[in-house]
């Protein structure tokens, strides 16, 4: 039963991480070319689209921590460092992606000229981002990073997507700091 969880958890993180990782790091630079081609719809599309795709894979990657709690249970490792470190990441992961990223998505299209005033992402009444103190963490000193955005002035702000590429860069190292735990863990078959 464990090669069942675990092959499910490694294609759900295949399937559902992959996407997010890959639109939310595309997104900064689609943003940047929807502002300087304003009347160009396609780039706000475009950017409507990584949206998407980060929000709907975001969702679908809660199965990747369901399959692995069921793995490390099966294999009775659930008290297990390696365990407990992958685990914290990947929370510390989901806060960036759902405090940071998402929201700071959601900000720029609302600012994004092209974007037709039906078809834009509703911008929140209050600022996107939770003002937390950087003591909380890492995650909140990345989310501190990026300012709400002023929708009623719809002027982009060149270092709102500079610091949503900063924010996704760290969402991916996280991911990629579990993938490396899992593969380099203490007893595996990899010999290390």
């Amino acid at each position: 039963m464990s090669k069942l969880f675990l092959s499910l958890h490694v294609l759900a993180a295949i399937i559902a991480i992959g996407p997010v990782t890959v639109a939310a790091s595309m997104f900064p630079a689609a943003a940047r070319r929807a502002w300087g081609r304003p009347a160009d719809p396609g780039a706000a599309s475009s950017l409507r689209l990584l949206h998407r795709v980060c929000r709907v894979y975001a969702l679908v990657a809660v199965a990747v921590p369901v399959f692995g709690f069921a793995t490390a249970g099966s294999l009775h490792v659930t008290g297990d460092g390696w365990v407990i470190g992958s685990i914290a990441l990947t929370a510390l992961a989901a806060l960036v992606l759902g405090l940071v990223v998402l929201p700071g998505q959601r900000g720029i299209l609302a600012t994004a000229p092209a974007l037709p005033a039906a078809a834009a992402v509703p911008a929140p009444a209050a600022p996107s981002v939770p003002s937390v103190p950087a003591a909380a963490g890492p995650a909140t000193a990345v989310a501190g990073a990026l300012p709400a955005t002023t929708v009623a002035s719809a002027r982009p702000d060149p270092r709102l997507a500079a610091r949503l590429a900063m924010a996704t860069g760290v969402f991916n190292l996280l991911w990629a700091a579990v993938t490396v735990i899992m593969i380099v863990r203490p007893g595996s078959t990899t010999g290390v």
